[in-house]
């Protein structure tokens, strides 16, 4: 019996240490009080528009039937006479295609890929002031619909995250997923992102150390995936659980054996 107790004994002790091993990291931030923030210049993040994304976009003007071509309502129609006429609804909105165009009224195409809001505004801005006499002094407002990201690993529920307003960060992403769990790997969180072409590039995020707030990834773009690792413990566990019965049988069968040989041995 020791021959099959010692080795269970040492496999315990083993998982225990390990365990006590990764208390070391788990906590977000461990050199937050050695960082000078004031080498770090302070930037607003602002989103880009990517392909897919669907924006509304308003046009005011100082006459209002000037502007009612470049607002599309959903309930807009076509009279008798072929003219537009408009009544009470939401404003239509308009996805960027895979080139990072969108076809405006009026206009035509414009492509917006890249740009920031406020880009956008002014690009659109420019092409119709055209169509505007002088005294029109058009506005325009452009507004980014939701979007989603992917959290998933060992967090406490792995879901699609959407983002309701124009920026999210990743520390937002993984609170909404019920943040990391506590075999998750917080010095190497994955990170899959697609850029506007259309390629994909992953970066490993180290929630430990706070320069991470600096980084270009802290905020997350639209479709990110986020994954995060387990530890060996969870990973552990994952195969002892796997085989937690099969084993305990063995060891049932080996102390009843044992057991029955003994008496006959007496």
């Amino acid at each position: 019996m020791k021959k099959v107790f010692l080795p269970l004994l040492s496999l315990v002790l083993i998982a225990l240490l390990d365990s006590c091993g990764t208390a070391k990291h788990y906590s977000y931030f461990e050199n937050i009080d050695s960082i000078n923030w004031n080498n770090y210049p302070g930037v607003l993040h602002e989103s880009r528009i990517m392909p897919k994304d669907m924006l509304t976009i308003t046009v005011s003007t100082t006459d209002p039937v000037a502007a009612t071509p470049f607002n599309l309502s959903v309930s807009n129609t076509l009279n008798a006479g072929g003219q537009l006429s408009s009544t009470a609804g939401s404003l239509q909105g308009y996805l960027v295609d895979n080139d990072g165009n969108i076809n405006f009224p009026i206009v035509g195409k414009i492509h917006v890929q890249g740009l920031t809001k406020e880009e956008c505004q002014n690009v659109i801005h420019d092409k119709i002031i055209p169509y505007m006499s002088e005294s029109e002094k058009p506005i325009v407002t452009v507004r980014m619909s939701s979007y989603h990201v992917t959290v998933m690993g060992e967090v406490k529920r792995p879901m699609n995250v959407s983002v309701t307003s124009e920026k999210m960060n990743i520390l937002e992403a993984l609170a909404e997923a019920g943040d990391m769990g506590q075999y998750g790997v917080r010095n190497d969180v994955l990170l899959i992102r697609t850029d506007a072409d259309g390629r994909r590039h992953h970066v490993h995020l180290n929630m430990n150390d706070a320069n991470v707030i600096n980084s270009p990834y802290y905020y997350v773009q639209q479709n990110d995936i986020i994954y995060v690792k387990p530890n060996k413990v969870a990973a552990g566990n994952s195969v002892i659980g796997s085989s937690t019965t099969i084993w305990f049988s063995v060891i049932g069968i080996v102390t009843s054996l044992s057991s029955l040989v003994v008496n006959i041995l007496r």
